[in-house]
């Protein structure tokens, strides 16, 4: 279907005065921004002109407290950076000791646990897992 010309034209000023209408609150919601901006932020400028500060801050989370202390575990070195945790450790016998930290910080499932330290197996009863279970569980109790 042909329009006329006259139409066409219509057309053509209607999305002209569209497009500036559209523009102009933009360009008022771009100020409003800005103007927002200018009222709630404070130049870093200003900020280290009135009074020296550090502009960046430090967190302590991960500074080492004490020296860490080495566990050597079927030849793996286990490092514990928490002294409270090293010291309730080392009071642990030895077998309770190695099970916790082949299985916390090593990442041994249960049954290489068992494996390797050769306690008593039994798959078919599952008697290797529930046992290294159950010295988790009392090594855990004791340290509490």
């Amino acid at each position: 279907m042909r329009y006329s010309e006259q139409f066409m034209e219509h057309i053509e000023y209607a999305f002209h005065a569209f497009c500036e209408v559209v523009l102009r609150h933009e360009a008022i919601n771009a100020w409003r921004d800005l103007k927002r901006k200018m009222e709630r932020e404070i130049s870093l400028d200003y900020l280290m002109s009135e009074q020296y500060f550090e502009p960046s801050a430090m967190d302590s989370y991960f500074e080492k407290q004490d020296k860490p202390t080495i566990f050597l575990v079927l030849g793996k070195e286990v490092i514990v950076d928490d002294g409270r945790l090293a010291a309730a450790l080392s009071k642990l016998p030895e077998l309770r000791q190695e099970v916790l930290l082949l299985y916390y910080f090593i990442g041994y499932r249960d049954e290489a646990i068992s494996r390797l330290l050769s306690l008593a197996i039994y798959y078919g009863d599952c008697y290797a897992v529930t046992v290294i279970l159950s010295l988790i569980d009392a090594t855990l109790r004791a340290l509490k």
